[in-house]
């Protein structure tokens, strides 16, 4: 099975640059959006064989999440229950047999760290919603997790120190998480490659220099490691400031 995740900043603008290639190209089974950007019946999408979940934003233009999957949950759940949380269409949980996948778009701290506290608090709730989950099957977490957990994971922690993404509060929650039994799949693969990432500003030829952060993930929980079978990230394709990231898993 090949899980693919991509932050399109902006899913309308990327229809109309180069989507569909990238679609077809990755013959995912599951295909997970983040910052979709949109209002439900903004957008039609043809994708025959797979079926869309969406779950918006309600503030417009904002944040947003989509899955497209080949196969028909059992269940499909928008957001964590928790209100503070629901309102920006940062999470989709779909429900299947041997697993649960999560996408996930992470709240940025924005300049001066002025949303790092609320942060602080999502990432909590977030950690026992997906432990809940892990204690009834397997978890695949998928998404931009806002957060280059350490100096490998971006080109130049030594100026990024206290800035959202690289903060010591976002890292030290990233590493709860993974302590808590899930596994940061790329680095599973590949401990110790460098300048591989999955972000780059719009500012400074940042692309071009590789100037990067990797802040996209599939994180997976301890029972289900063994069915890895790779991780990669996409740096060569284009369309958004993010490039896709992908998880393959024996079914």
């Amino acid at each position: 099975m090949k899980f693919i995740s991509w932050n399109v900043n902006g899913l309308r603008a990327v229809m109309g640059k180069n989507f569909m290639e990238v679609f077809n190209e990755l013959q995912a089974d599951f295909f997970c959006l983040q910052e979709t950007k949109l209002q439900g019946g903004q957008i039609q999408m043809e994708l025959p064989g797979y079926y869309q979940y969406w779950n918006y934003a309600e503030k417009k233009g904002y944040s947003g999440t989509a899955i497209f999957a080949r196969h028909k949950p059992i269940s499909v759940q928008l957001g964590m229950g928790i209100a503070e949380h629901d309102t920006e269409g940062r999470i989709i949980t779909l429900e299947y047999e041997q697993f649960f996948l999560v996408t996930v778009y992470t709240p940025n701290s924005q300049d001066e760290l002025k949303r790092l506290e609320y942060r602080m608090k999502w990432e909590s709730d977030f950690k026992n919603f997906l432990c809940s989950l892990a204690q009834k099957k397997g978890v695949i977490v998928c998404g931009d997790m806002n957060v280059a957990h350490k100096e490998i994971d971006l080109k130049n922690p030594n100026t990024n120190r206290r800035n959202a993404g690289f903060t010591d509060e976002e890292r030290g929650k990233m590493t709860e998480l993974l302590s808590a039994g899930f596994i940061d799949s790329f680095r599973y693969f590949y401990p110790d490659t460098k300048d591989i990432y999955s972000w780059w500003s719009y500012r400074f030829h940042a692309r071009e220099k590789n100037t990067g952060w990797r802040i996209d993930y599939f994180l997976v929980s301890e029972n289900i490691k063994e069915k890895m079978i790779s991780a990669k990230i996409h740096t060569g394709i284009t369309g958004s400031d993010h490039c896709p990231v992908e998880l393959e898993l024996n079914p």
